[in-house]
Formats: structure tokens, sequence, C-alpha cells
């Protein structure tokens, strides 16, 4: 009873300041590929034409409405984590985005809705695959990397860029070190159009017309700072046939911090896709502290967190 009443309260002095409840900001919002499509083009960036659709009566509907000419079709799982490519579904399936045939698009999407998607992000757990993102296949003539995040060292803005795309930065890094350009924005100022034009230069463009290329960078500029972001990342950023640039895949990480005032943005959480115990995970790591520098009583207090039923969700 003792050891119970004394673990209520160390939760409790935990969880509250002054009286008042604390709830650890994680920074880390995250949302699906067809909502940042979404929200990207809200701001005049250009994206693909797709659909997300949660069913196999939804699927037929979209083809036919949104796609009635396509002959092939690009069908992307929509879950919560990179490496959807090589992933593998437990029901057999290889591969989280295909490009099909319209006609068979249905086919795969219903192999996918559903079903648990397994990559080297998710763990062997995986992660279920509630809505597909179903895309118009886009004629691509260049692939470059495009992002904007968060430096430290500036605290402030920096968007970094390469002509080359298509895989991960740290691929990218490492095998082109020096086609990687890093440009860094002031807050207070702004983005101008001499930080613009450096980042198109980077890029290396093919075919589209870079003042068009300008103003996509300046718009990706103005929704990573107004919907209070931490990342943007579009991998790729690409030139079509027709000299378009497009941003053909991207990631979008906001500040939790800012959720009273993104309102809109985060309606597009997917709790189903996030792990329960992470906003508690200050608190786990603060007991297991605890244990180490309380040695004389440690186990004690172990034995207070078993009985708990605490034990299994601490991690060392």
């Amino acid at each position: 009873m003792v050891r119970a009443a004394l673990l209520k309260r160390l939760v409790s002095n935990s969880l509250t300041v002054a009286g008042k409840p604390q709830h650890h900001q994680l920074r880390r919002l995250n949302i699906h590929e067809y909502q940042g499509a979404e929200l990207m083009s809200k701001y005049g960036v250009n994206v693909p034409k797709g659909v997300a659709v949660s069913s196999a009566e939804e699927i037929k509907k979209a083809i036919q409405e949104v796609f009635p000419n396509e002959k092939e079709l690009v069908v992307k799982s929509q879950i919560l984590a990179g490496g959807r490519g090589l992933g593998t579904f437990t029901n057999g399936l290889k591969g989280g985005v295909h490009i099909v045939k319209a006609d068979e698009a249905d086919q795969i999407a219903g192999k996918m809705l559903g079903q648990i998607l397994v990559t080297k992000q998710t763990g062997p757990q995986g992660k279920v695959v509630s809505k597909v993102y179903i895309c118009e296949k886009l004629s691509l003539i260049n692939e470059m990397y495009f992002a904007i995040t968060l430096d430290r060292k500036t605290a402030g803005p920096i968007i970094i860029a390469c002509s080359k795309g298509g895989t991960s930065i740290e691929d990218l890094a490492e095998k082109y070190p020096d086609m990687i350009i890093k440009v860094p924005i002031d807050v207070f100022q702004g983005i101008t159009d001499e930080d613009a034009a450096k980042v198109v230069d980077g890029l290396a463009l093919k075919a589209a017309d870079k003042k068009a290329a300008i103003d996509q960078v300046k718009k990706l500029y103005e929704l990573f700072c107004a919907c209070d972001c931490t990342l943007l990342e579009i991998n790729p950023l690409a030139e079509t046939s027709d000299s378009q640039l497009v941003a053909a895949d991207a990631k979008l990480n906001f500040d939790d911090n800012a959720a009273y005032r993104q309102k809109e943005t985060f309606a597009y959480r997917d709790p189903t896709q996030e792990d329960p115990r992470e906003d508690w995970q200050w608190l786990l790591w603060t007991l297991s502290s605890c244990m180490v520098e309380l040695l004389p009583t440690s186990w004690t207090l172990v034995e207070m967190l078993q009985r708990a039923r605490w034990w299994k969700h601490l991690r060392y």
C-alpha cells in the first residue's frame, strides 16, 4: 500500500508543476504523403494529380472520375514511415509503391488496404495501411533533392538542395558531396530572389523555366514558415517532359508547440500510426535515471513499477 501510494505520488509530481499538468512536446507531427500534397497545392506548389482512397468502391470510382484517360497509375501505400518502395506486406506482396496499368490499379490497391507493411523504419511489427494514394504517372526527365529545415548554427531556416535525387540525402552526401548546396535564410528578412536563385542554380535544371522555379522555391519557403514546419523534404523534386517542376514526393514535419495556432494542419494527425508511449518517453527516462542515481532504493522502485505494470514500457 505504501509503495503503491509512493509511485502514484512520484508520477503525479512528475506530471504537474505548480499544480498544472505538463505535457512534453515532441516537435514531430508527421503527416501522410497525400495530406502533404494537398497542403502544398494550397500554397501553389506543383504536385502530381492524385486521390487518397480507403475502400475498393472508392478505388473504382476514383479511377473512373479522376483518371479516365490514364493508361498507367502509381499506387502508393500510406503509412508514416519511409522505405515503402522496398517494404514487404505480411500477406506476401512486395513493395508499397507500384506502377501499374490503370485497369489493374484497383487489384493492387485492394491487396494493400488493411494489410501490414513492414519497412526498415517500421520495425518488424510494421504498420497498417488504411489508405492508398493513387497518382498520375509523370514522365520525368530529371530528379533532384530539395529540403528546408532548421539550422542550429544560424538559428533559422536553411535550404538544402542537390542536382541529384530519388535516394536518401545520406546516400547523396556520400556519393555527391560537392553537388549539395546549403542556403541559409535570414528569418527576419525572409527568402529573397537572390536566395531562391542560388537554390535553383544548385539544382542545375535541364528544362524547367528558371523564373518559374524561383517562384516555386519561394512558395515552398512560404509554406514552411506559415505552417510552422520543422522539415519540408521533397525527394524527388522532378522536372517533367513538359518542362514543369513538380514535388513528386514530399515529407513534412511540424512543430507540436504550434498546435494551438495550426488547428487545420494538426487535424491531419493520424493517431493510429503513432506509438501511444511517445508522449510518456520523458517520464520513462526520468524514472530510469532515478533507478540509477538512487541505487539503495532502486530495487524497491523496480518492484513498484512491476506491480504497477510500468516495467514493460521502460527502455534503456
